[in-house]
């Protein structure tokens, strides 16, 4: 048991995270702490996707010893258009086919071997992080123009102001 929770230790501060952001959000009346409860409720969030999206031992989706092709149909070793023969400049495309085929086929076998993070998770993060951020600058708006209305940002004089004004009566 004790292995267990060492191994996935991680998820006790996301879990710690997620319940006091949602505690906010529900137990408090006052608008701006709602937005906070809710940006912390978020980050653990956040923190839970990063979290599962990292593999232990693995490398970032790059390949590593791989020769670009130039767009002219070899690698830049210097064959083809500045071939003083035209014999030597064929040998030298068919050259590097033959080494641009070698090193395709080594750069499939090297990521078959190796294991790779997916970076899908990390980006989706960056995207959430920026919506995150221009929702709570958009709830923070709100709050303000709510404060210029009503005088107050507190959940039960709002709603007593909205219930004076749709019964009528002055309080």
């Amino acid at each position: 048991m004790l292995e267990i929770l060492a191994e996935r230790f991680n998820y006790i501060p996301i879990i710690i995270l997620m319940m006091i952001g949602l505690y906010v959000v529900i137990a408090t009346g006052n608008l701006v702490k709602r937005l906070v409860g809710l940006s912390i409720f978020q980050t653990s969030v956040f923190l839970l996707y990063i979290t599962i999206g990292k593999v232990f031992g693995g490398a970032p989706p790059i390949l590593e010893n791989y020769k670009a092709d130039d767009g002219y149909g070899h690698g830049g070793d210097g064959a083809g258009y500045g071939a003083s023969e035209a014999g030597h400049a064929a040998d030298a495309v068919a050259d590097h086919a033959a080494d641009h085929a070698d090193t395709a086929v080594d750069a499939a076998h090297q990521t078959a071997e190796m294991l790779y993070s997916n970076p899908l998770p990390h980006v989706l993060i960056l995207t959430a992080i920026v919506v995150g951020v221009a929702t709570l600058a958009v709830g923070l708006a709100l709050v303000v123009r709510i404060r210029e209305s009503y005088g107050t940002i507190e959940d039960d004089a709002l709603n007593a102001a909205d219930y004076s004004l749709e019964s009528g009566s002055a309080e």
